[in-house]
């Protein structure tokens, strides 16, 4: 799934059968109440990962090598003897953080972007916008994989690539809201006493587009953390013996049918985290209807 998807229309909901009114209000409830327990319990581990992990990530024990998940090893060892579920814990600050930092350079270039784009005039928006959809015509896994091959591998290298393959969505998004804000009164009189449009642009057209974009940026990292570990998983990421979920997973890989926990728990961690980060996007977009 791109950027491109979730920021596609939803599909509309239609009520289940049997379902009551409270149902659904509790079923909410609970669904957010995970979610923004999920974020905080992220943002705990990204911050202090010695609070949760047992042991180092890159410390060897030949001896418990291919530990099944028990009592001394919760979640087992690698071929290394390598304890997964603190390489899980510490990895989380590499995989996590560079589908946050790809999101946030996507936010700043589509920010650019799209703003140029709406208050530049009909000339300037029209470059952009062909700019723009030639720049969409690229699949972003491959414009990632472009970039990577002329920068090389490695953690920051990847998170530029995936945030410029994703910035032409946020440019689309922020230009049509921002056009829309920039019709009404408080911005057209901005404009008739002569306000520049870099300067009415951050003060007024900015901030009342910051809710959609928001829901984009959340939506649009869950994404860029499995993009991430995507690229980590063909080689394309940071170096051994760094704990980054994707070339957790590659590594894991050959000992599927004798050791599954290797490749299995990282790639579980994978999927709650682009769930959590998915569903408070998708919350925040229907808490905007």
């Amino acid at each position: 799934m791109t950027i491109g998807d979730m920021a596609a229309s939803e599909l509309p909901e239609f009520p289940v059968p049997g379902s009551t009114a409270s149902d659904n209000s509790v079923r909410t409830k609970v669904t957010i109440g995970l979610t923004v327990s999920g974020i905080v319990l992220v943002a705990l581990i990204l911050l202090f990962p010695g609070w949760f992990a047992t042991g180092s990530p890159t410390a060897t024990d030949a001896q418990h090598s291919y530990a099944a998940p028990g009592w001394g090893h919760v979640l087992g060892t690698d071929q290394l003897g390598r304890d997964v579920y603190s390489r899980i814990i510490y990895g989380a600050q590499v995989s996590v953080m560079i589908g946050i930092v790809a999101a946030s350079i996507a936010l700043v270039i589509g920010s650019i972007v799209g703003l140029a784009s709406a208050l530049g005039g009909r000339f300037v928006d029209s470059g952009f916008m062909r700019v723009v959809d030639i720049w969409m015509a690229f699949p972003e896994v491959l414009l990632a994989l472009m970039i990577i091959a002329l920068v090389g591998p490695g953690s920051a290298n990847i998170a530029v690539a995936v945030g410029f393959a994703a910035a032409p969505y946020y440019a689309r998004l922020i230009r049509g809201q921002a056009m829309s804000v920039s019709r009404s009164e408080y911005v057209e009189a901005a404009k008739v006493v002569g306000v520049h449009p870099v300067l009415y642009g951050i003060r007024h057209v900015l901030p009342n587009i910051a809710g959609p974009v928001i829901v984009l940026a959340s939506l649009g990292t869950g994404t860029a953390v499995a993009a991430a570990a995507g690229l980590s998983l063909l080689g394309l990421g940071p170096p051994p013996p760094s704990p980054e979920w994707g070339a957790m997973i590659a590594a894991g890989q050959p000992y599927l049918s004798s050791a599954w926990w290797i490749a299995t728990f990282p790639g579980v961690a994978l999927v709650l985290v682009v769930v959590i980060f998915t569903v408070a996007g998708r919350k925040l977009t229907k808490g905007r209807r």
